[in-house]
């Protein structure tokens, strides 16, 4: 093997240098600069209805969104808007409020002052905040509003709703050039000029370029992957990512991941998005917990304490180790909200249910806490593991709830007041 192949000639593999950017105040929220990289949602919600709004605000936030954008498309929902804030105030959430207009945001703006003062940011889109010779005067009265209040904007280009005339206009010098591009080249050059040209006016108005952030949605994860590649190298604004409409399920999950994940270990991001579409009825915090997870695989952050859990094979027919990870799983992401302040550091914590003998040992030592269950034709006996030693072996028909107990033992041990984790006990 040459010195190029050879995967050990590497220092220590990670992502590349943050891409610099300058840092924006979003409510108590810091955006950029080299901050963590923020995770955030957005309501499906009527936001005319307060308490439903509220309800799922109070949910994504519960279930870790930094900041919460929600639609103000007509006059009730901007109406509702310090309502919303005021409700989630009452039940101690201060997670900062996105206001998200198209078309007449400018209206809606200037006629809801309480609005304007209760949202931490404004999200515009370039592409439709309006047409013509109205397209100025309307994105003008929007900063307006937004530098009175001191307010920070995010400005953002989607492949679905691109400046029209814009586009046009690169398309018409580009049918002209004697090496015209591939259109969907341009289509992307337009997406990153619309982001920067509306930065640029902002600027212009009077926005400090610290209340200034920019996206650029495709949903088609190589042109996302450029899009941004290309906005990252031309300005320092922060950046938001996300694959706009990536979809449901797994789909969604896949190719978010992969077009996030991308640009995130370039350097590239400031916050990010997860837009999954949910089941009927499905949860909405879902979008939050693949947005820490994605965040937390890769290293930048740590959420929630992780657990290793085995795929499952012939040796493992019984489901007892599948029912456990999920059980302990479940139980940590629930209580995550109150171990934060009850267990500081406990989201650095890593478990192991294993289902056999083969990894499950290995694999358990690794851990901080873990468990190899027996598999198919194997003893039943399940050794323990605390911080890479052998601390006990699990027998009956109670291994999983004696296993659980161990665990909640060992966080009250470790991360609580006292901070004494149990020795390994001979057998």
């Amino acid at each position: 093997m040459n010195k190029l192949e050879n995967p050990l000639d590497s220092d220590v593999a990670g992502p590349a240098p943050r891409h610099k950017t300058i840092q924006v105040k979003v409510g108590n929220v810091t955006v950029g600069g080299g901050a963590p990289i923020v995770v955030q949602s957005m309501t499906n919600t009527d936001t005319a209805d307060v308490d439903s709004t509220i309800a799922q605000v109070a949910a994504l936030a519960r279930a870790g969104s930094e900041m919460v954008r929600i639609t103000v498309d007509r006059e009730e929902a901007a109406a509702a808007v310090p309502h919303i804030r005021d409700g989630l105030a009452k039940r101690g959430i201060t997670t900062p409020l996105i206001g998200d207009f198209h078309y007449i945001g400018h209206k809606l703006l200037a006629a809801y002052p309480a609005c304007a003062e209760a949202l931490a940011k404004y999200r515009i889109n370039p592409g439709n905040v309006g047409f013509k010779d109205k397209r100025d005067t309307q994105f003008a009265d929007i900063i307006e509003i937004a530098n009175k209040n001191d307010k920070p904007v995010r400005i953002g280009a989607n492949w679905g709703s691109l400046d029209q005339e814009l586009l046009t206009k690169l398309m018409d010098e580009n049918a002209a050039s004697p090496n015209p591009r591939d259109v969907r080249a341009v289509t992307r050059e337009a997406m990153v000029q619309s982001a920067l040209l509306s930065a640029a006016r902002a600027e212009e108005l009077g926005m400090p370029k610290d209340r200034i952030i920019l996206s650029a949605k495709v949903s088609a994860v190589q042109d996302l992957i450029a899009v941004y590649q290309d906005l990252a190298s031309r300005s320092d604004y922060a950046i938001h990512l996300g694959l706009t409409e990536a979809g449901m399920g797994s789909k969604g999950i896949v190719a978010s991941s992969a077009a996030l994940g991308i640009l995130l270990q370039q350097g590239i991001g400031d916050t990010i998005r997860i837009s999954l579409t949910p089941e009927p009825g499905g949860d909405r915090t879902r979008e939050v917990q693949v947005g820490q997870e994605l965040l937390q695989t890769m290293g930048f952050r740590t959420f929630v304490p992780l657990v290793a859990a085995c795929p499952g094979c012939g040796r493992t027919t019984s489901t007892t180790f599948q029912e456990l990870a999920r059980s302990i799983q479940d139980f940590i992401r629930d209580e995550m909200p109150t171990w934060k302040t009850k267990y500081p550091g406990v989201e650095e914590l890593n478990v192991a249910v294993m289902g056999c003998i083969v990894n499950g040992p290995g694999e358990s030592k690794h851990a901080n806490i873990g468990i190899s269950l027996p598999g198919t034709g194997e003893a039943p006996a399940a050794p323990v593991f605390v911080d890479g030693k052998k601390f006990r072996t699990l027998r009956g028909p109670t291994i999983s709830a004696d296993f659980k107990a161990l665990v909640i033992d060992y966080i009250d041990q470790r991360y609580g007041q006292g901070a004494k984790v149990p020795a390994p006990a001979a057998e």
